[in-house]
């Protein structure tokens, strides 16, 4: 009888949920849609003939069973690892070349520290790197134009390699003259809706995220539309308006005062900041080196 070899991303998915405790979290930590994720999960139990988690409304647990199998998964998974490095070990005098875009909150915020780590720790690769808005990176990818992305929205294409690296938040700005900066209390997200803001383009993850948190609240037409977080800052600190912007993008204006932040009534849900990159379902080589370190 022919052996059955396990689906490596499906265990690595196993491990995710189980780490994180839930199936939706585990989807989200390997960059996979939660309806896909929960389709391999069961035909993993079917493969091995039993329940190996046990869902139920704060999450899912291992069972009996399922606590041996993600011990052999984790084995497995550190073996097929270190038979990757094995693979590459000649390689490591290879020059690899990594093409490599990024949307702008993460290209301003968090790459370039990213990427002195990744040159001390891989001197050998080399890379070009292009600053776009998120669906421009998705669009690259796709037609492998690039080799990796680091995007900010928070909804993936169905199909595209992914594993989600870091969390964000958006928060709502304004001058120090606004009078929102003398609320005593928190803003309504319906006040917010109906107020003219400063916002990015369509086709930025952060724009995407503030439609997403506005869904239902029948936002107005906004005041400008920028195309980049400097001029949505700028024109804040100037007085043109609010804005909701990812926390990274303006922690150093926030320190300094020169913008505001006004507290929201609501609990703002942290959107993923996710890796993306064309070719192999697992990342290899230097690509791989970067997206492990942007994780850390």
């Amino acid at each position: 009888m022919p052996l059955s070899f396990p689906d490596l991303p499906t265990l690595e998915l196993f491990v995710a949920i189980a780490e994180a405790g839930s199936i939706g979290s585990g989807a989200r930590r390997v960059g996979m849609a939660q309806p896909n994720a929960s389709k391999l999960m069961r035909q993993l139990e079917a493969a091995a003939g039993t329940t190996l988690l046990q869902r139920g409304p704060r999450g899912s647990q291992l069972t009996a069973r399922g606590a041996t199998v993600l011990t052999a998964a984790q084995a497995l998974l550190t073996q097929a690892h270190a038979f990757d490095s094995t693979l590459r070990a000649d390689d490591d005098r290879r020059v690899e070349d990594i093409r490599v875009a990024a949307s702008m909150t993460v290209a301003e915020s968090l790459l370039p520290r990213w990427m002195a780590q990744w040159r001390r720790e891989v001197p050998q690769a080399r890379t070009t790197l292009e600053v776009l808005n998120s669906s421009e990176v998705i669009a690259k990818i796709k037609l492998s134009e690039i080799d990796l992305g680091f995007v900010e929205t928070p909804q993936l294409p169905v199909g595209i390699n992914a594993s989600v690296v870091a969390e964000d938040e958006l928060v709502v700005i304004v001058s120090s003259d606004h009078p929102w900066a003398e609320l005593s209390g928190r803003l309504s997200l319906e006040e917010l809706a109906r107020t003219p803001l400063i916002v990015r383009e369509r086709g930025s993850g952060t724009r995407e995220a503030l439609e997403q948190m506005l869904v239902g609240c029948d936002p107005v037409p906004p005041a400008q539309v920028l195309h980049s977080n400097t001029a949505v800052r700028t024109g804040v600190a100037s007085g043109a308006g609010p804005a909701v912007l990812s926390q990274l993008a303006v922690a150093s204006q926030l320190a300094t005062g020169e913008v505001l932040q006004v507290p929201l009534d609501i609990t703002v849900p942290r959107r993923p900041l996710t890796a993306v990159w064309s070719g192999a379902r697992i990342p290899v080589g230097a690509l791989a080196e970067l997206v492990e370190i942007a994780a850390r």
